[in-house]
């Protein structure tokens, strides 16, 4: 027996002494901003989005519970999805500062939020990496280190608390953008629900023992793509400005980033639900999509959805605070409290070599099996959240001539790559392509927490909305058949590796995005529900189970075609941090305030814990900082902080504040701090500050300064 399944074992046990258990718990928060400039977006796979500024700071959010016999880390963080080598790296880091007991394998469940609006380059799968030009060092560190950071900060503030759960409802803030894959599903399953996504928000509340709220885990079915790929400012997006509001809401005018309460909007079964709640339209004619293809006269780049508001930012606000005002609702009731031992499980698993029996549609049974990994013509399409590029539609089920030679000439998939996925045309056989190192990953992580009676399954990857509510129903009837138990089950999504979706066997077969994108075949989500029964029941019995095909480590052959900062120069005659546009000399609120600085390049030095920027009001004592590049509120309709290179080294930032209701009226000033690179000094710091201003009330009722 390996020595991490022993040591499971033996927690496993001794947690199941342990069923009128006490918490220690802590919560802790640490950026993980990669760079702002010049490094391509993850998520909407669009080379010409180019990081250009910073809208919202990127923040991990870890939460750390012990029963005193076993503990359970869970981590929510502002990037688009984790991956085998963060993971790999942030463990072996925790353990050679804490010992391989306290944070392992098995407790530790790392999930992205999805944002698409941060910098790539993190996964080490080629398919992943390289519509952002190879792997970036500067962003997998930033992701390492914030979460690290924020684990630390969690373990050093553990106190004895309680946890309390309560579920709400979210009715307007995500609609299925897949509305034609999920009409394909049992009649007698979709009549069970009400809506064709999932519209509760499940909530777990931290609080200490004698009731002073510390923390809250929201789960919520939303994409975080209110910010679309027109988008070019690192953005936690949706969830992450949710975040933001709950927590400024909590730390009592504490900066974002830097309050004790800590507050996460994590994912869930997000597959096929989007935050554009007008939904997809045609921007040439404003007439609806093709309900099926999403395309506008054949054409996919037309079919676009947005709303609820007037641009991207406006969107991404109002869904932000209609999430965030269930969320708080929900905090504001007793909830039900959570009692019992922490356990939990972890097992790697090699997709393309899982059988799993099925019932077919005549009552016969027969085994199928995984896939060799592949990616579908409609994953070329992208969704009405982000459309692709060429001609492809989304369900297409027939190949093309011309785009299988170009698939060919990189790897041409296998017979029974075609039989095993079909009805999709493979257009990418990922599985096959290992050149310079594997294209997606076969090997995947799943894990199952529980928390007495709450089961957390850490997928890797995104559930479609009834890929999870099957799921969810699967691992609550092995609980009550092994234990009784009547058990709430929660979906963590987007967890620890990143395989793409996982749709329905029904929804798959018409070849929608999600089901082109569901890499590992139809029955893909049978063997996943198989594997997690088989966690679920071995984490109730104290079953040990093997570690399972550890994934390789590609470190040593990553790739990159992002340039380094080489140099930077500011203009002739001037300095870096000069304010080049100053400020006017008076604004009231509502306004919006303008300045421009001489920099360097952002990419110097990311500022965890720290901003590019500073809106300062003056006090008896000097300069308060009253607003940072984290704060929601230094934004316009179009840019917040905007870089620029403006002629060779030289560059410019650009920041905008619009001054809302929550600023006092007074002096203010705007300062810029970074950092300069030259080949003589190395990376050298700098700042500058805009010349003071007024800010009246609309009435304009403030004396001059």
């Amino acid at each position: 027996m390996q020595t991490s399944a022993l040591l499971f074992g033996v927690t496993l046990i001794m947690g199941a002494w342990h069923a009128n258990a006490e918490y220690k718990i802590g919560v802790g928060i640490a950026d993980v901003t990669g760079p702002p400039a010049e490094v391509i977006f993850m998520g909407y796979a669009k080379l010409t989005q180019k990081g250009e500024g910073l809208h919202l700071r990127q923040f991990a959010r870890a939460f750390i519970i012990d029963d005193g016999i076993s503990r359970l880390t869970f981590v929510s963080a502002d990037i688009g999805m984790m991956g085998h080598a963060l993971r790999r790296v942030i463990l072996r880091q925790l353990q050679e500062k804490y010992g391989d007991l306290l944070y392992n394998e098995h407790n530790v469940i790392l999930s992205g939020t999805h944002t698409h609006g941060g910098p790539g380059g993190y996964l080490m799968d080629v398919v992943f990496d390289i519509t952002c030009l190879g792997f970036v060092q500067e962003t997998f560190d930033a992701i390492v280190d914030g979460i690290v950071k924020a684990i630390e900060n969690a373990h050093n503030k553990m106190v004895d608390g309680e946890i309390y759960y309560d579920v709400g409802q979210v009715l307007d803030a995500n609609i299925n953008r897949s509305p034609s894959a999920y009409d394909q599903n049992p009649e007698e399953e979709k009549a069970e629900y009400e809506h064709n996504v999932d519209k509760e928000l499940y909530q777990l509340k931290f609080k200490t023992k004698d009731g002073k709220p510390i923390g809250v885990i929201n789960w919520f079915a939303v994409h975080p793509t209110s910010m679309n790929n027109t988008n070019h400012l690192v953005t936690s997006d949706n969830v992450g400005y949710a975040a933001i509001l709950f927590e400024d809401s909590m730390n009592n005018g504490a900066l974002p980033g830097r309050g004790e309460f800590v507050a996460a909007f994590a994912s869930a079964n997000l597959g096929d639900v989007s935050p554009n709640i007008k939904g997809a339209k045609c921007i040439n004619t404003g007439e609806n999509c093709d309900r099926n293809t999403s395309t506008c006269g054949g054409l996919a780049t037309y079919c676009i959805a947005s709303g609820p508001g007037n641009d991207i930012y406006e969107s991404t606000s109002i869904i932000a605070n209609r999430i965030f005002a269930e969320a708080m609702n929900v905090f504001a009731s007793t909830g039900r409290k959570i009692s019992g031992p922490i356990k939990s499980i972890h097992q790697f698993v090699n997709m393309p070599e899982q059988t799993v029996e099925i019932t077919d549609d005549l009552g016969q049974k027969q085994t199928v099996k995984g896939c060799v990994p592949a990616m579908g013509y409609s994953f070329a399409a992208g969704t009405t959240d982000g459309p692709g590029e060429f001609d492809f539609q989304q369900g297409t089920v027939t190949s093309n001539e011309f785009w299988n030679l170009v698939r060919d000439f990189l790897q041409q998939p296998e017979p029974d790559d075609i039989e095993c996925h079909a009805p999709k045309p493979i257009l990418l056989a990922t599985g096959r392509m290992k050149l310079p190192y594997d294209w997606q990953p076969s090997i995947l992580s799943t894990q199952v927490a529980m928390i007495g009676d709450l089961v957390i399954a850490a997928i890797p990857g995104e559930f479609t909305t009834m890929s999870g509510r099957r799921m969810r129903k699967a691992l609550n009837q092995v609980a009550k058949e092994v234990s009784g138990v009547d058990a709430t089950v929660i979906i963590a999504g987007l967890s620890n590796t990143y395989t793409d979706y996982i749709t329905t066997f029904e929804e798959y077969q018409v070849q929608r995005y999600e089901g082109a994108s569901t890499i590992y075949g139809p029955h893909t989500l049978s063997i996943h529900m198989q594997q997690y029964r088989k966690l679920l029941k071995a984490l109730l019995t104290g079953e040990s189970i093997p570690e399972g095909p550890v994934p390789e480590d590609a470190t040593d052959k990553q790739i990159s075609f992002v340039t380094p900062v080489i140099l930077d120069l500011p203009e002739i005659k001037r300095h870096f941090g000069d304010c080049l546009v100053q400020p006017q000399n008076e604004y009231h609120i509502g306004d919006t305030v303008t300045v421009q600085f001489m920099s360097g390049h952002p990419r110097n030095n990311l500022r965890h814990g720290g901003s590019y920027l500073h809106v300062e009001r003056q006090t008896e004592d000097g300069w308060e900082v009253v607003a940072t590049d984290a704060s929601w509120d230094t934004r316009q309709l179009t840019l917040m902080f905007w870089w620029k290179r403006t002629f060779l080294a030289s560059s410019r930032v650009t920041i905008y504040w619009h001054i809302t209701e929550r600023y006092t009226p007074g002096i203010y000033r705007i300062s810029h701090m970074g950092h300069s690179k030259s080949p003589i000094n190395g990376i050298v710091p700098y700042e500058g500050s805009s010349k003071p201003f007024a800010v009246f009330t609309s009435n304009r009722i403030y004396r001059r300064f």
